[in-house]
């Protein structure tokens, strides 16, 4: 089937003879093209069993598929090529259609353009027709009229002349009807035009006599403009039309600039008056409610807007005038700067006292609109004058006035710290007696007292900073400006109010530990809450703030405002918690260390009666050690404590010990010296450090406190000579504080460590050293 379809195309293509030739020729082509192949053979060999090449043969592929193709290889290449075959007519009868149409498309568009042509062609033609007749016609009518135009060119110029000398005749009759009907500028412009002529033909004498007329007229008409020039009633736009007809009609300038700025001056200063002698308490009631907003417009739509129209009047009257020359400018601009500059003055002052006072009292809203509304003015009027720096005073109004706001705001800042700090202290006195009596009931009073300070100083900053915020909101015209967002942003926001607030926090804080004990004395409960109020600002706080202001107070330049400070300021924040924390465990240890020194100083030891209770004073240890474990664990973490041992293996230990001690003195007097055994134990005990720093857990603190109070027993105890029941009594006193002060702190070692002292302190000096037998301590000791 192959080969006869092959033979078919082949026989089909010879029997075309040579016209077909070049048309297959070219269909092979454009299938070449279509599908992307090229017509030569790039490596240069002549194939001719290839089917795609340009030298294929159909005999020689024929012979080549017979000796190497099987039957179902044959079958298989003959269903390709009739799928091919079919492919390739679906894609020419594709390419054709589309073809085709635009084929067809584009015979229609040029058999159209066709006709436009064609109708244009007639239209040019009529055009050149018409042309060509208007053309001939203008030659006839010049032709014709070219003897005549000489003479109507010398008629016109007499009539133009005559005119002219209408004019000049009829000159002062014009002059005086404007007179009378008090049109003086267009008097100005009729003698203006006419004086010209008029110098020229003086010598004739009827020229001679206009002139004469009209310089009466002239005279009457300038006596006339310096009365109106020196008239209270006549409006700065008067004064400036006044001047102006004065100077075309050849009057000294110099004499006019002085007129015109002192005539000026009058009108200006009661709008100046106005603003400088009304201040916002004023007895009048338009004034004492007129906001900032309305004072910088009452003064920017009148006085500014009065000194910008005489600017603008002055420049075009003397400066700018082109009749006038350089020597008349160069006079007026001095005067000018001298005149602004002396109604400028007192006006800013009083804006800058005005917008000083509002900056103390006032809203940053209202002070930010103002101030913008006044710098926008400024540079209005400083257009007009480049030469004066007003701009500048200006700008110093605006960056005193933003200072004077910071400083008030940090001023209240600090006034709200200090409210809270006494809203704290009137807290913790109203609510101590139920702290003491129902502390199961308040375990969140000084949690919740530190949170509100907290929350409270927080909220304070962040809304004093959102206030502020609306001195670098993008309306506003001067928040851009590099002078002062640079001032504005770092050296006050950033620098004064919120790290001056925080140093001025942690210096008052650090103030509260070198207040000595006294009436006015810090409570130390407020000591222990500042303690971790200061700890939340090194961990939290300080870096949130400075985050913050960064965020809301950007610099025009990329970097953060206070990278430097903050590291300082959280490790002064650390050193300030630290220290109020240590200053609580030396005032509660005080506290302690004066109610124990009283009650062993006070009672005589050697006339004590047998014990039969604990001392109240004891009781009132182990109270005030509870109520401090109470008050420490609302704000602070628990800590590591050790393992600690039984009660009772606890309860033996003590008491084998505290017998160990008293047999040598009480049944061997020549054994071996009790201060001397003493001695050896503390050897090879722990050295304990009564003053250390503490850390921030409640252990910790609670551990300082009892190292304190029983270091302070110890001495008292040295310092007393007891007899046999003042010994029993303190047995029993420490036995109860062993039961209870272990549970306070991080190693219970420590508690007994201490109490031994206190016993062999006691048994050393006392003159019968008997103790009591521990059953019984125990007995009294549950009684409580």
């Amino acid at each position: 089937a192959i080969c006869r379809n092959m033979s078919e195309e082949d026989s089909g293509g010879s029997t075309a003879g040579a016209e077909s030739g070049p048309r297959r020729r070219n269909r092979r082509g454009l299938l070449r093209l279509y599908y992307g192949v090229s017509g030569e053979d790039r490596t240069g060999q002549t194939d001719p069993t290839d089917i795609n090449g340009p030298h294929f043969k159909v005999e020689t592929y024929l012979d080549e598929v017979y000796k190497t193709a099987g039957l179902q290889d044959l079958m298989e290449q003959e269903v390709k090529m009739v799928r091919e075959i079919k492919a390739l007519d679906s894609d020419m009868q594709t390419l054709v259609y589309e073809n085709y149409n635009k084929f067809i498309s584009a015979t229609d568009t040029i058999r159209k353009m066709k006709d436009d042509f064609r109708q244009m062609e007639d239209e040019m033609e009529s055009l050149e027709e018409n042309m060509r007749a208007i053309t001939d016609f203008s030659d006839t009518i010049n032709a014709t009229l070219a003897d005549k135009r000489h003479r109507i060119k010398k008629l016109n110029g007499v009539h133009g002349m005559l005119k002219k000398l209408q004019f000049l005749f009829e000159l002062p009759a014009r002059l005086n009807k404007c007179m009378e009907m008090g049109s003086y500028a267009q008097a100005v412009r009729y003698f203006s035009r006419a004086s010209g002529v008029l110098r020229q033909y003086e010598d004739m004498p009827s020229f001679r006599g206009i002139q004469e007329d009209c310089g009466k007229i002239v005279d009457q008409l300038r006596v006339r403009l310096r009365e109106m020039l020196v008239n209270d009633t006549a409006t700065s736009q008067q004064l400036s039309e006044c001047v102006d007809l004065l100077l075309q009609l050849d009057e000294p300038a110099g004499e006019l600039c002085d007129q015109f700025l002192s005539r000026s001056k009058l009108k200006l200063e009661p709008d100046l008056n106005s603003l400088i002698s009304k201040p916002p308490d004023a007895s009048d009631a338009d004034s004492a409610h007129e906001d900032i907003v309305e004072y910088i417009d009452r003064g920017g739509n009148g006085f500014l807007s009065n000194m910008s129209l005489f600017i603008t009047s002055f420049q075009d009257l003397f400066v700018r005038r082109d009749d006038q020359g350089s020597a008349v400018a160069s006079i007026a601009k001095p005067k000018m700067h001298a005149f602004v500059s002396s109604l400028v003055g007192p006006y800013f002052d009083a804006v800058r006292t005005r917008c000083v006072l509002e900056a103390r009292s006032g809203e940053s809203a209202l002070l930010v609109k103002a101030l913008d509304r006044l710098h926008r003015r400024i540079q209005a009027v400083q257009k007009l004058t480049p030469s004066l720096d007003i701009a500048r005073v200006c700008a110093d109004i605006i960056l005193a006035a933003a200072e004077e706001r910071v400083n008030f705001c940090t001023e209240h800042m600090r006034s709200h710290l200090s409210g809270c700090v006494m809203d704290v202290k009137q807290a913790l006195t109203s609510r101590q007696r139920q702290l003491t009596a129902q502390s199961g009931s308040s375990n969140a009073l000084f949690s919740d007292l530190l949170s509100t300070m907290q929350l409270s100083v927080t909220d304070k900053i962040k809304a004093t900073l959102v206030s502020l915020k609306e001195f670098v909101a993008p309306e506003i015209t001067f928040s851009n400006k590099y002078y002062f967002r640079t001032a504005f942003c770092h050296d006050w926001v950033s620098q004064r109010l919120v790290l001056g607030f925080i140093h001025h926090l942690l210096s008052m804080s650090q103030g509260y530990c070198e207040q000595t004990a006294g009436r006015d004395s810090v409570p130390p409960a407020l000591v222990l809450i500042v303690s971790r109020l200061c700890l939340d600002f090194e961990q939290s706080t300080i870096s949130y703030l400075v985050t913050l202001t960064d965020e809301m107070f950007p610099l025009l330049e990329r970097g953060s405002l206070m990278t430097k400070p903050v590291a300082t300021l959280c490790s002064t924040a650390s050193q300030a918690a630290r220290q109020l924390i240590n200053h609580f465990v030396h005032l509660q240890g005080v506290n302690m260390s004066q109610m124990i020194r009283k009650s062993v100083e006070t009672r005589d030891w050697m006339a004590t009666v047998e014990p039969r209770s604990v001392r109240a004073v004891m009781k009132r240890i182990v109270e005030d050690l509870t109520l401090i474990d109470l008050q420490v664990g609302m704000l602070y973490e628990e800590g590591i404590r050790r393992d600690r041992s039984s009660d009772d293996s606890k309860r033996t230990w003590s008491y084998s010990q505290s017998r160990q001690m008293v047999k040598p003195w009480g049944y061997t007097p020549s054994g071996m010296d009790s201060s001397l055994l003493s001695n050896i134990q503390k050897l090879f005990s722990e050295r304990i450090e009564i003053f250390s720093d503490v850390q921030f857990t409640k252990v910790s603190v609670v551990t300082g406190v009892v190292k304190i109070a029983l270091k302070t027993l110890l001495e008292c105890v040295r310092l007393k000579t007891f007899g046999k029941f003042g010994l029993q009594q303190m047995q029993v006193d420490c036995h109860y504080l062993q039961l209870y002060l272990w549970r306070f702190v991080s190693d219970e070692n420590l508690v007994h460590g201490l109490l031994d002292e206190v016993m062999n302190s006691a048994v050393n000096r006392c003159i019968d050293p008997h103790l009591m037998e521990p059953s019984v301590v125990e007995v009294i000791c549950n009684q409580v």
